[in-house]
């Protein structure tokens, strides 16, 4: 799955959503306009309430996102 499919399907709830970075929040709405093409590209596994990571090129889960 895409990180765009992913923040697409989080933004689906109706209640806002907030994703959580360092000491940054973001909406998960607001990000998939805010992200450049590229990161919104790169293939990543989501675990509901726990994280979203990125998948690398062999296949492992690599760093948090």
């Amino acid at each position: 799955m895409r990180l765009k499919e992913i923040l697409q399907k989080i933004a689906k709830d109706e209640d806002a959503v907030l994703l959580s970075g360092g000491e940054k929040d973001w909406e998960a709405r607001a990000l998939p306009n805010n992200l450049s093409e590229p990161m919104l590209k790169k293939q990543a596994y989501f675990q509901p309430g726990l994280h979203i990571a990125e998948i690398s090129d062999a296949g492992f889960l690599g760093q948090v996102m």
